[in-house]
């Protein structure tokens, strides 16, 4: 058929937060190839192409909501995704009007005021409390850390996480450094880190050129200690301009798919092995944390849309909350969020732990999240809301200028 189906990619494919926006496209753009190449997408007994449309926001409010305009009235896209936070705000109002179904990475972002937004593929930053965990029982001689995040929607939320899976764990924090998010200079960041003595130092989910900075900076001044980060994107540019050994042991939340381990578990993709070639094959260097997040979450949109018979967004989010047992990146999933977000629109299941052994990611554990929230839910609603964090604090701070 020549009418395709439209689909919406708003994110940021430029400035400081680009990893986390065009490597996503980039597995966008093989997840579409391979069904267009098997026939289309199959809606009432007949096949449709489907069509990637992108508008570039990078990470800018005001170019989210002129981007999101464009993509549902111009392009008539039928399902929108987005990395979320900051970028989310402004356009949370229109795509409930127009009744848009839309994705976020970010499920700090979901409300009961967000009957149309989902986040099917990354519980961020939740499944920060697996590497935590992890740490705490392969390394219980690690007593103390000190950490850091941006003042923003994504760095907040994580902070608030990794505070609760420290206390958890019964891992002091001895700093706290919070930065703006424009902030580059890792110096006045790392420094007063570096002087706690801790045994951890913790990123939070920092962006991809404050890591890099602030790894690079540690190593030049002779920190030997554990080291640990939500992502590590670029890896290998930091194991180039430090050392295998300074490397070794960082702890993370995002492997690389050619890893031993993903051929055990349940996977949304057939041969995620697969995938991870064709993308080095044609988008080399910038494989990141979301490479594969968005392809993930359009292959839980397409089993829903074909379940459903329709690409409206009623038909297909019901049809997702109906398919029963759910596959998730990393195997069954189910649908939660009520306790923390207010709406059940988010899929918790495991998460992976990834440390750098010999210079390459290598997956160590498979962290269950809903266990760690069975005995610590309450804990982590604490330090949400201490960081102003909790839906009902956010819906009431962004009140104002987009109401």
């Amino acid at each position: 058929m020549t009418e395709s189906i439209n689909i919406g990619f708003l994110g940021p494919l430029s400035g400081a937060v680009e990893s986390w926006g065009q490597p996503g496209l980039n597995g966008c753009r093989i997840w579409q190839d391979w069904l267009n190449k098997a026939g289309g997408m199959l809606i009432g007994g007949r096949r449709y192409p489907i069509k990637i449309h992108t508008y570039d926001c990078g990470y800018d409010p005001d170019q989210a909501l002129k981007g999101a305009v464009e993509l549902v009235h111009h392009h008539r896209v039928k399902i929108l995704m987005m990395l979320g936070g900051d970028t989310f705000t402004p356009i949370r109002d229109y795509v409930k009007r127009n009744k848009v179904l839309t994705t976020t990475l970010l499920p700090s972002d979901l409300s009961p005021d967000t009957p149309y937004l989902i986040a099917p593929s990354e519980l961020h930053p939740i499944f920060n409390v697996t590497a935590v965990d992890w740490l705490a029982r392969m390394k219980p001689d690690l007593k103390t850390v000190a950490i850091c995040s941006q003042t923003d929607k994504i760095g907040l939320p994580s902070l608030a996480t990794y505070r609760a899976a420290f206390k958890a764990a019964g891992i002091e924090i001895v700093e706290e450094v919070q930065y703006a998010p424009d902030a580059t200079d890792p110096v006045p960041i790392v420094g007063p880190m570096l002087g706690s003595g801790a045994d951890i130092l913790c990123w939070g989910t920092s962006y991809a050129p404050m890591v890099h900075a602030m790894t690079e900076y540690a190593y030049a001044q002779g920190f030997g200690g554990q080291l640990l980060s939500c992502t590590f994107d670029n890896y290998h540019q930091l194991v180039a301009r430090t050392s295998s050994d300074f490397m070794d042991d960082a702890l993370f939340q995002f492997p690389d798919f050619d890893d031993p381990k993903l051929r055990e578990k349940t996977f949304f993709f057939n041969q995620p092995h697969v995938f991870f070639e064709e993308y080095n094959r044609r988008f080399p260097g910038t494989w990141s944390a979301v490479s594969w997040e968005y392809a993930a979450i359009l292959d839980i949109w397409h089993a829903a849309v074909e379940k459903a018979g329709s690409v409206q967004s009623l038909s297909v989010l019901a049809a997702m909350k109906q398919l029963g047992h759910v596959t998730h990146a990393f195997g069954s999933a189910e649908w939660w969020g009520e306790d923390l977000f207010g709406i059940s629109n988010a899929l918790i299941g495991d998460w992976p732990v990834v440390t750098m052994q010999d210079g390459k990611a290598r997956i160590v554990e498979f962290g269950s999240i809903p266990a760690w929230l069975e005995r610590h839910s309450e804990l982590l609603k604490q330090e949400m809301s201490n960081l102003g964090q909790l839906w009902q604090q956010r819906l009431e701070l962004d009140a104002g200028p987009h109401r």
